[in-house]
């Protein structure tokens, strides 16, 4: 029987980038390392800044193909679309062309971090206003529930945010069930090793 450190990695083809604020590190409930071991392709580096995506990276990458998840102050559900995944302009706007800019992505960048951590990821990165710009529009609540307070409905734990991504950018339903998995066991084990009353941490992006 495999041990949890054997469990073969899902193969994606949607590059994973986290950025981790240092701070996050310490967190108990931080999802960044595990959405990286349960992708074959994802990184994770942990600072405050980086000169551009290649360096951030580690290799050459082409930034029109790349997005990042926004923390602008666009708020998906007055968009009126049903879609989860939303292409948004400079202006926090939706664009015209969702579903073709969608399928030109090679790569996403995700800032893992309390709220007030990844703005500060975002602001001391400019280069991340090259990329195209996603943000999240969630049919259910992240499911930390009662153990994390979200600033906002469309917050996610990092390791959601990259099913949801990849669910509907990335092999489906399946590749979601399995990372939702993952989470579903680091919750659990959280709950076991601290008291009921203590409130747990997370990510939101």
């Amino acid at each position: 029987m495999r041990g949890k450190a054997e469990i073969e990695p899902i193969d994606n083809r949607l590059f994973m980038l986290i950025l981790q604020h240092p701070q996050e590190k310490r967190e108990v409930l931080a999802t960044a390392a595990a959405t990286c071991a349960a992708l074959r392709r994802a990184a994770l580096v942990v600072g405050l800044s980086w000169p551009n995506l290649t360096r951030a990276l580690g290799r050459p990458a082409d930034a029109r193909q790349w997005a990042a998840l926004y923390l602008g102050s666009a708020r998906p559900a007055a968009f009126g679309l049903e879609r989860e995944i939303i292409v948004v302009d400079r202006a926090g706007m939706p664009t015209a062309d969702q579903d073709a800019t969608l399928r030109g992505l090679v790569g996403i960048v995700l800032l893992d971090g309390s709220w007030s951590e990844a703005k500060t990821l975002w602001w001391r990165n400019p280069w991340l206003l090259r990329l195209r710009r996603l943000v999240l529009n969630p049919r259910h609540r992240s499911r930390f529930g009662r153990v994390r307070r979200e600033p906002r409905r469309a917050a996610l734990s990092t390791l959601e945010a990259a099913a949801l991504l990849l669910r509907h950018l990335d092999g489906g339903p399946k590749i979601e069930a399995a990372l939702l998995n993952r989470l579903d066991g680091l919750i659990a084990e959280a709950r076991t090793a601290r008291p009921p009353s203590t409130r747990l941490r997370g990510v939101a992006n």
